[in-house]
């Protein structure tokens, strides 16, 4: 008995320094579209397997109720095309679709000759799950209220007797109401698993900073921006100076914990557009967008004097390289990211070389990027 229900189906806790809205966003995009596709494909199934109760005789009652019930299915048909077409169905689609199920399944009880034959409560779980797994806790009291009302409507031809009424309202709204709220805690279960799953493959433990996999998952969003606006975009490698000296003279906890003042001082400097990123050691790279090179150099300032600044009890200084490249045409953005990093990163080595603690802008050529430096010796 599909056709009386409508099953359908969100930086708290983004890293220092960066954001996972757009990672939160492009998944919300992803599950509104497979919950618009699945309820398209319910609807439509329901409305066709209900609509076979218009043929068969005995279940459907005569006149005004048999006109009801088919408009019901072909209500349900439009919908699920509806949703087909759009292939995007959010939380109030889904709120709007679970409260029309509750009360599709009241219209086949009222039209049905024997609704405890035809249209027993059983039929409402198909909402409920629905509703527990795409509804937020406000909507989801709801309809749990609502399908109190619903049993009591569907039942109430059923039972003359107001006693056995209610027992059999609160016995099955109570059956359906729990496993909804089951359900539900199951689903807030899971949502928190892949919720510290996705901060977990893109976040360095360390620092809280994004990884190179965030880096990467970022340039394609930057170059359309920047393709889009007619800015630049902006690589800047930092790498701390002199880190293996601190290690030695201080060990590695101390460097640990200058990696991460370090990071927080980065993360209250960048712009709220900027992508900060720890690619390694004690390297780290900003991308955003620019105008010209000036702005590029003065933002590498800001993050420069952040760095000489956040460790009161140690001295630390920064060596940065800047590259910037305006994006055209169709290159590939992971390509076109690296090889800007490359340019900074070579910037960077000409920052140590000219005395360190200081900000070395790139040329416009490509330069292939060392593979056999020692990250420690900085």
């Amino acid at each position: 008995m599909f056709w009386a229900d409508s099953p359908l189906r969100g930086q708290n806790d983004a890293p220092v320094g960066w954001s996972l809205a757009g990672v939160t966003r492009a998944v919300r995009d992803g599950d509104d579209r497979l919950t618009a596709c699945c309820l398209a494909v319910l609807l439509g199934v329901g409305a066709a397997l209900g609509g076979l109760n218009l043929f068969i005789d005995g279940v459907l009652q005569d006149g005004a109720y048999r006109v009801v019930y088919a408009a019901t299915m072909l209500m349900l048909l439009a919908l699920g095309g509806v949703l087909a077409v759009r292939q995007r169905a959010g939380q109030s689609e889904a709120a709007v679709l679970v409260v029309i199920g509750d009360a599709v399944y009241v219209v086949v009880a009222v039209t049905t000759t024997d609704p405890l034959l035809y249209a027993p409560p059983l039929m409402l779980l198909f909402c409920c799950v629905a509703a527990a797994w795409f509804l937020g806790p406000r909507m989801l009291t709801v309809h749990m209220l609502l399908v109190v009302v619903a049993c009591a409507a569907a039942l109430a031809g059923s039972y003359p007797d107001r006693a056995a009424l209610a027992v059999q309202v609160v016995v099955n709204s109570a059956v359906l109401d729990l496993v909804t709220v089951g359900i539900f805690l199951l689903r807030r279960r899971v949502e928190r698993l892949l919720d510290h799953t996705r901060a977990l493959s893109s976040t360095d433990p360390l620092t809280g900073l994004a990884n190179r996999r965030w880096l990467v998952e970022q340039a394609p969003r930057l170059w359309r921006q920047a393709r889009r606006d007619g800015q630049r975009v902006a690589a800047l490698v930092l790498d701390l100076d002199h880190f293996k000296r601190l290690n030695d003279a201080f060990g590695h906890a101390t460097g640990d914990q200058v990696l991460r003042v370090v990071a927080e001082a980065l993360s209250a400097t960048v712009r709220p557009s900027d992508v900060l990123a720890r690619t390694g050691g004690e390297e780290l790279v900003v991308l955003g967008l620019v105008s010209d090179p000036a702005e590029a150099r003065r933002l590498a300032e800001r993050l420069r004097l952040a760095v000489s600044t956040s460790c009161a009890a140690q001295s630390v200084t920064a060596s940065i390289g800047v590259a910037l490249v305006r994006p055209v045409g169709d290159e590939d953005p992971t390509d076109g990211l690296w090889r800007l990093v490359d340019r900074a990163d070579v910037a960077m080595y000409e920052a140590k070389q000219g005395g360190r603690d200081r900000v070395s802008i790139a040329a416009g050529v490509s330069v292939p990027r060392p593979r056999d430096r020692s990250v420690g010796s900085s």
